[in-house]
């Protein structure tokens, strides 16, 4: 009787084993996507972020930890626009997989999904670190992460057809709460309309045209170079002629310089979370926007 027993649970183990070997593994370049595909999957899929917050998404280095995990990835989820390029590619390369190959179903390019901004008309590098396929930074703008969202959602269903309905379940649901935040954050986001801020990087053009931002300088003389004495004395005076309420940075950027003219301005510094995880508020998508508009909210106080 007992060995009946045992046969019928090693029986039942088994059967059970597919279904539980079934989830999808996800490789998300940076925590945006990573928590994109949380609210999207659900427990259907094992998510690995390969970057954090804190770390410049510029600059990352092809880790054999990021090899192995792209090695057994059933899907690549990554912004693209050359925001990767410096260490995407030889991921892909050295992990092997052919599913999560560029043109593959399991590669996907949030940026493709989107009208990118700030594509430039001429390519020239004397103009510092510019992207050739526009400005990558994207996730800054809910509206963008909704049309991702939609993509992503049928790009899941396509890779995991038996779990395809329950995908584009999560994936309405998902889309009507976030139209709802949408408003709601666009409404107490209002006074911002036209506030004057600097910047540290060409990285808040998206939050800008989202909400009305005007950038009247960046810290950084050109994309990609840090601050100098001197650029940051001509930055000072242009301030006196066109002044601004606060400096914006990211939360991986440098603040010293920012600490700088935040001083001799007169002006309150702003450190937004950038990406979820980028300070202890910002936990999901949602309070990543609600902590991003009540810090600027605070600054244009």
């Amino acid at each position: 009787m007992k060995r009946w027993i045992v046969s019928c649970v090693l029986v039942t183990l088994w059967f059970l084993m597919p279904a539980a070997q079934a989830a999808l593994n996800i490789f998300a370049c940076t925590p945006e996507w990573g928590a994109l595909a949380k609210e999207l999957a659900g427990d259907k899929a094992s998510i690995y972020v390969a970057t954090n917050a804190l770390q410049d998404p510029h600059h990352v280095e092809a880790r054999p930890s990021l090899i192995a995990r792209a090695r057994s990835a059933d899907l690549v989820v990554c912004t693209g626009a050359e925001l990767e390029i410096g260490w995407l590619p030889l991921v892909l390369t050295q992990a092997g997989n052919p599913k999560i190959q560029q043109g593959q179903p399991g590669y996907f390019e949030a940026a493709r999904q989107v009208t990118l901004l700030e594509v430039p008309t001429v390519l020239d590098r004397a103009q510092g670190d510019v992207h050739a396929a526009g400005n990558p930074h994207l996730q800054l703008d809910p509206r963008n992460i909704a049309r991702i969202a939609a993509a992503l959602t049928e790009r899941l269903a396509q890779l995991d057809p038996a779990q395809a309905a329950d995908y584009r379940a999560r994936g309405k649901a998902f889309a009507e709460r976030w139209q709802q935040a949408i408003a709601r954050w666009e409404k107490e986001a209002a006074p911002l309309k036209g506030m004057p801020i600097v910047v540290y990087h060409k990285n808040m053009t998206y939050l800008e045209h989202w909400l009305g931002l005007r950038e009247v300088g960046a810290l950084e003389p050109k994309p990609g170079l840090p601050p100098t004495t001197s650029s940051l004395g001509e930055l000072l005076e242009r301030l006196k002629k066109d002044p601004a309420k606060a400096v914006v940075r990211a939360a991986y950027n440098e603040p010293r310089a920012g600490e700088w003219l935040s001083g001799q301005a007169k002006i309150p510094q702003v450190t937004l979370p950038f990406t979820v995880g980028g300070d202890e508020q910002s936990k999901d998508l949602f309070a990543f926007f609600d902590d991003t508009i009540a810090r600027l909210l605070a600054a244009a106080k």
